[in-house]
């Protein structure tokens, strides 16, 4: 049997192939503790990053860039369908005119969301939990079910006040959470417009609803 005198105690061969795996070990667990064996993966924005082709990264917890296009782009096309139907049942001329710019501008900004989508090979990918489903969904079930009439018009802007307010939360998470400068610039630049709608909805609805 093979046997290692160590401090003047003999160790057994058994208890050598012991000690030796016990610091491959440690040595292991050393490695795996070093910083660049604990970084985490970056999260995928659905974007190539410009330095490597890879996807870029995004905050731990974040939206992907595919994800905030596709929800951008549903809040847009949303609006501008219950624009649609705001036009047919409206009473108010007020009303109506809010309607037509909703239909106008959240069109041009479903279109600049695309093309920029597309120049940067992003394929729109709604998160597993949509921020503003919820919100699109209540609004369009709210307006097909009241007839047209001055009731329609106050369950009209009483949702787009929910909706805008809920776009721009949503536009102003999205702002800080890409890393790709030109969503963010195309987000900033449609923040104004979005708080725009919000305080002329506000102001309709102040108008609309019935004195105490």
């Amino acid at each position: 049997m093979r046997r290692l005198r160590v401090h003047g105690v003999v160790i057994p061969g058994l208890m050598i192939g012991l000690l030796a795996g016990c610091e491959s070990a440690e040595r292991n667990v050393t490695r795996d503790q070093s910083p660049a064996a604990s970084a985490e993966n970056p999260a995928d924005t659905g974007a190539a990053s410009p330095t490597t082709g890879a996807p870029a990264a995004t905050p731990r917890g974040g939206l992907t860039d595919s994800n905030i296009v596709a929800v951008l782009d549903a809040a847009n096309r949303a609006d501008s369908t219950a624009g649609a139907l705001a036009l047919k049942k409206a009473a108010s001329a007020q009303v109506r005119s809010f309607a037509k710019m909703m239909i106008s501008e959240h069109h041009a900004l479903r279109a600049e969301g695309q093309q920029l989508a597309k120049k940067l090979g992003v394929t729109p990918k709604p998160p597993e939990k949509d921020p503003l489903a919820g919100y699109v969904a209540s609004e369009m079930k709210a307006l097909q079910s009241t007839p047209r009439g001055s009731a329609f018009d106050r369950v009209y802007i009483d949702n787009e006040v929910t909706l805008h307010q809920a776009v721009l939360d949503f536009a102003n998470q999205a702002r800080v959470t890409t890393q790709t400068p030109e969503l963010r610039a195309l987000i900033e630049k449609a923040i104004p417009v979005v708080r725009k709608h919000l305080d002329q909805a506000m102001a309709l609805q102040k108008q609309l609803t019935p004195a105490a």
